[in-house]
């Protein structure tokens, strides 16, 4: 997958989108560990970037991300427009990330 068309946006400048092949998702459920709170409440002593927390929130983004990517070059495309977050906390401590989009065929 070209990850140059994949994109926010509903439309490719410069670019004809040839079709649509539908919704793609990549999700992933993180907890936080025990060890990791622990840390993050000893760096939001300090204040500021609570890095532990970013770098998971980070992780946890890109691998949504990938299986996103992976679930469009499975069905064929070579593109995702109008792809979007979401996160939602399931349970104290665990939260959903799901990334999405819909699957396109681009033509140059």
């Amino acid at each position: 997958m070209d990850h140059r068309f994949i994109t926010t946006a509903f439309e490719l400048p410069g670019y004809r989108i040839a079709g649509t092949l539908g919704l793609v998702r990549g999700i992933v459920v993180r907890s936080r560990s025990v060890i990791g709170n622990f840390g993050a409440s000893i760096q939001s002593i300090f204040g500021g970037n609570i890095t532990i927390y970013t770098n998971l929130c980070e992780q946890a983004r890109l691998e949504a991300y990938n299986q996103m990517a992976e679930h469009a070059a499975a069905l064929g495309a070579n593109g995702v427009i109008g792809v979007r977050y979401d996160a939602t906390e399931l349970m104290p401590g665990i939260t959903e990330v799901l990334c999405y989009g819909t699957a396109v065929l681009v033509q140059a």
